[in-house]
């Protein structure tokens, strides 16, 4: 495992390692990132147009494109380079590129801290250079402004869905950054099997233009509490994500899975058709109140045809959370409240668990449980002849849904949360409909009992009112 300077420095015997110590500077040492950082968490060199840096969950990606956007930010005239920082949300944006732990305003020294504006999205350095904050929820706001410099975090959870010229977002940052002599991006991802990497990895094949560095969360396990490492490896460990989540790499189909990236590639969708009435959200729960496993969370959609198979899907988004059933409850009421839409559960574990979950938050939210009879396996295989027929699309990609699917071997490792969730919401669209799940939206026959009441929690609105079925 490589190590930075200091951690070389450390292994010195005391007097060479003193005698290298009183010639620094301790406060200018502070601030060096040369001396921290790990040799793959240093720039390339070379004239690379776009740094890919690939690697595990809580390797140091955030602070290592942190220190580079300082680095770039700081050496240059006044106002000469345009940054754009993208990350899926604007939460992201703000909560891990721009104020997070190792974000640029943390690993930046207070002489040289830039002015960090929210309402115009915007940070300014004291020599006039400036960033601005997108979101890559919204890609045509990349449409028409142009960058020196980039830095797209966790890129390959971006939302893939093109805009109306048929660009996503990532496509419109790349067109964007193309001032000065030589633009760069500096892309920070944990690895997930979208087109976008492949795409990527192809190009820096061919060409220099693309670098690509990997790095795994144990080359950073010096900087990482034992709680977070304890936690990460209960939820990975005996997977084949682990080599994804963990280790930084792309997975490709597994033998003995049930699900192909073929198999979900070709009935991909770009938006939701306006026939699909009935919606469900698919819940498998995690008990416990410091759990290892997601609480597994998809919501679907579906026509409404009389004949079951005949019935085609959609699946509208994954909305899986790590957390005690407080914390996943409130996003399961968050996601009914969105999408209108009732809940089926497993409560073989939970037993009224996930009701009491989240009818102590939302009364009005409906709660369908299902009694597993039979084998994970066997209740995946109807979904997954859905699948083959064509009659299951997902509007985007879901990155970490679709790398549990195809990942997934029945019998091996740890019961795949998301996928489970999925194979409910399924089951009750195009299977078999749970009791008292007759048309897919939250019903009520009273007005006053149609509108919801003040949600607790974060994340979501306020009250909707949903319109009674006929």
């Amino acid at each position: 495992m490589a190590k930075s300077m200091m951690e070389n420095l450390l292994l010195l015997p005391e007097e060479e390692r003193n005698a290298i110590l009183a010639g620094l500077n301790e406060k200018d040492l502070v601030w060096d990132w040369h001396a921290w950082g790990r040799p793959e968490q240093l720039p390339p060199e070379g004239d690379w147009n776009i740094w890919v840096y690939l690697a595990g969950r809580g390797a140091g990606k955030t602070r290592s494109a942190a220190e580079w956007v300082r680095e770039t930010a700081k050496y240059t005239t006044t106002g000469q380079r345009r940054f754009a920082l993208v990350a899926r949300t604007a939460a992201d944006v703000r909560d891990v590129i721009v104020e997070g732990e190792s974000g640029i305003i943390n690993v930046t020294p207070p002489s040289e801290r830039p002015l960090y504006e929210p309402s115009k999205r915007r940070l300014t350095w004291p020599n006039g250079n400036t960033a601005t904050c997108f979101t890559a929820d919204e890609p045509d706001s990349l449409r028409g402004p142009q960058f020196t410099h980039a830095w797209g975090d966790e890129v390959a959870a971006w939302r893939q869905t093109p805009d109306a010229a048929g660009m996503t977002a990532f496509d419109n940052l790349r067109v964007g950054t193309r001032l000065g002599a030589n633009p760069q991006i500096m892309i920070t991802t944990t690895p997930k099997r979208v087109p976008l990497l492949y795409q990527l990895l192809a190009e820096a094949e061919k060409t220099g233009k693309v670098v690509i560095t990997r790095g795994s969360t144990m080359d950073n396990a010096g900087n990482l509490s034992a709680t977070y490492l304890d936690t990460i490896t209960g939820v990975y460990a005996g997977t084949r994500l682990a080599a994804q989540e963990l280790y930084g790499e792309m997975l490709s189909d597994v033998e003995g899975a049930l699900w192909t990236i073929e198999m979900i590639e070709k009935s991909r969708q770009g938006v939701l058709p306006p026939s699909t009435p009935l919606r469900i959200i698919g819940v498998d729960p995690s008990v416990a109140e410091n759990p290892r496993d997601e609480c597994g969370i998809v919501v679907c959609a579906a026509t409404a045809d009389r004949d079951l198979y005949k019935r085609h899907a959609w699946i509208l988004e994954d909305a899986s959370i790590l957390g005690s059933p407080e914390v996943w409850a409130n996003k399961v009421v968050e996601m009914a409240r969105r999408w209108g839409a009732p809940v089926v559960a497993e409560v073989n574990q939970g037993g009224a668990l996930v009701r009491n979950a989240i009818n102590a938050i939302d009364p009005t939210v409906k709660v369908l449980e299902v009694h597993s009879k039979h084998g994970k396996a066997l209740r995946a295989e109807p979904t997954v002849l859905a699948y083959e027929q064509g009659r299951v699309h997902h509007i985007g990609y879901l990155a970490d849904l679709e790398s549990q699917m195809t990942a997934w071997i029945p019998g091996e490792g740890k019961s795949p949360d998301r996928v489970d969730a999925l194979v409910h919401a399924l089951t009750a669209l195009m299977i078999k409909p749970p009791e008292g799940f007759v048309g897919g939206r939250i019903t009520a026959k009273s007005p006053s009992a149609r509108r919801l009441p003040p949600f607790r929690g974060g994340g979501g609105g306020g009250a909707r009112v949903f319109t009674p079925r006929t």
